[in-house]
């Protein structure tokens, strides 16, 4: 009996050392941060691998004999024949609340020389999205700031909201300032000791940005007082193609740990038209065929797969929400390119950035016309709903009738009227960036444009008119705002002191 347990001893200890030579292989090929490597029989997809002396790569091709493998960090070191050892875990990154306030790359390691982050947990880059039963509708909104946006395209938590347009037409400006409005939000809900608020977290990831782009806005969320409410993933154009590929699932992650803990987390990808660039290089170099443009024939799957992650949970799953802000950079417009066509089929609706509309001024520059929410008023308050409803209107039959007003003069004086009212709607939706509204500023502002209160106002003075409004209300109407805040509905009461307030305004403001 002492041979026989002796002799299945020997095979066990037989099996686990054939098991440890089958999980150790050597590298065939190193090259372009790929390393090719025969023997790794038990590889996983996503799993990292000891080049040894501290040097990690990451499984991505599995094939008949050999594992294709990028390296994250220096490959130079590394040798044909040096031995590669699976780890039995898959790429994971750090998350949780001690990430705020901090700037890290794509591997959750921080780059902002404030000392190393201390926290225990971790999740996997690559997660199965929120099945069906999981989710619930969306049906509260994130204040942007922004009042164009909050007004006709509105963005509720657990949405996916594309922002896409030509380069330098404001899309990163739009999610910096989503950042800082939901920051002074954040902070004034802390500061009244409001426990029915729940704070929106933000996660900026920054893919292949140039350096100077980074601090700027990194700079920006610190002067604003953001960044304590913030995570920064960034990878600048510098990194390797790898840290790109990996930032956007990185910042996913570390959203995803809000979501599970019943919180609300927003992750703004800046930008996914970068991203598609470094998987493309990855591909190519990793030699699998190449398809339309040179990308792969996974490069919807790339951005599906991030993008599905995002979703309201029902209470009985926690509660929580991750919302998601992919930016897309388009040429000469052309939204029907590959890549911008994928991700428009993908998320929830899109805000589309006319470069026309930025030269003229017109900044947000956002088309009413091929911009759209296909979440609509159920991610607004009442108040929002009961004063955009015209306004956007207003708005839609100023650019038909502005269009047509060009061939000729004689218009009757219904059409002049609405030509007029649209020239103050226009200017009333454009806003210096860095500078979110609050709500009820924006609710008050265009309660008094939809109630004519400007049309006297000659359009060249009506931001000023605005601005001033705005200040009178702020420094003598408080409890009127506070009351729109609060009661998120513009009932008659209030109605009547919007009236008065607006009436007592008026004549102490001089053209």
């Amino acid at each position: 009996m002492s041979n026989l347990l002796q002799e299945i001893e020997t095979q066990i200890e037989g099996a686990k050392s054939s098991v440890a030579k089958e999980n150790v292989g050597t590298v065939r090929e190193i090259g372009d941060g790929v390393a090719r490597i025969e023997g790794l029989t038990d590889a996983m997809y996503n799993e990292m691998l000891d080049f040894g002396d501290g040097v990690v790569g990451l499984a991505l091709n599995l094939e008949e004999t050999e594992v294709g493998a990028v390296v994250l960090g220096d490959f130079t070191g590394i040798t044909e024949g040096q031995e590669v050892r699976t780890t039995g875990r898959l790429l994971q990154v750090p998350v949780g609340k001690e990430l705020l306030g901090r700037v890290v790359n794509s591997l959750g390691e921080p780059v902002d020389d404030k000392g190393p982050i201390e926290n225990d947990t971790h999740y996997p880059v690559e997660k199965i999205a929120p099945g069906i039963v999981r989710r619930k509708s969306v049906s509260q909104p994130v204040q942007t700031g922004i009042m164009p946006i909050d007004a006709m395209i509105p963005i509720g938590r657990g949405q996916r909201e594309l922002i896409i347009g030509d380069r330098s037409t404001g899309k990163t400006t739009i999610g910096v300032d989503t950042i800082i409005s939901q920051a002074r939000l954040n902070r004034a809900a802390e500061e009244a000791g409001d426990t029915n608020y729940r704070p929106l977290y933000c996660i900026y990831v920054a893919i292949g940005q140039r350096q100077s782009n980074i601090a700027g806005v990194v700079d920006v969320l610190e002067k604003a007082g953001a960044m304590p409410y913030t995570i920064v993933v960034a990878t600048s154009a510098s990194d390797s193609a790898t840290n790109q590929y990996l930032a956007p699932y990185a910042g996913c992650a570390m959203g995803e740990w809000f979501m599970d803990n019943g919180m609300d987390a927003l992750v703004i990808y800046d930008d996914l038209s970068k991203h598609a660039t470094a998987y493309r290089q990855i591909s190519l170099v990793l030699k699998r065929p190449s398809g339309r443009e040179a990308y792969p024939g996974d490069v919807f799957y790339l951005h599906s797969r991030l993008l599905e992650r995002a979703a309201r949970l029902d209470e009985n799953y926690g509660g929580g929400s991750l919302t998601a802000l992919p930016l897309i950079e388009t040429q000469m417009g052309d939204v029907s390119a590959y890549i911008p066509t994928n991700v428009i089929s993908i998320t929830d609706g899109q805000i589309y950035l006319e470069t026309d509309l930025f030269y003229q001024g017109v900044r947000p520059a956002i088309s009413v016309g091929l911009s759209v929410s296909r979440v609509g008023s159920a991610a607004q308050t009442k108040a929002m709903k009961q004063v955009a409803g015209r306004i956007k209107l207003d708005l839609a039959q100023y650019r038909e009738l502005a269009a047509f007003a060009q061939f000729g003069s004689d218009l009757d004086a219904k059409t002049q009227a609405q030509i007029e009212r649209g020239k103050r709607v226009v200017e009333i939706f454009k806003q210096p960036q860095y500078n979110p509204l609050p709500v009820e500023i924006q609710v008050a502002v265009l309660w008094a444009a939809q109630n004519g209160y400007f049309d006297d106002v000659a359009v060249d003075n009506i931001k000023d008119c605005q601005d001033k409004l705005t200040d009178f209300l702020q420094s003598r109407k408080t409890d009127l705002l506070k009351k729109i805040k609060t009661e998120q509905v513009v009932s008659d009461e209030i109605a009547g002191q919007l009236k008065a307030a607006v009436e007592e305004f008026k004549p102490t403001y001089t053209q």
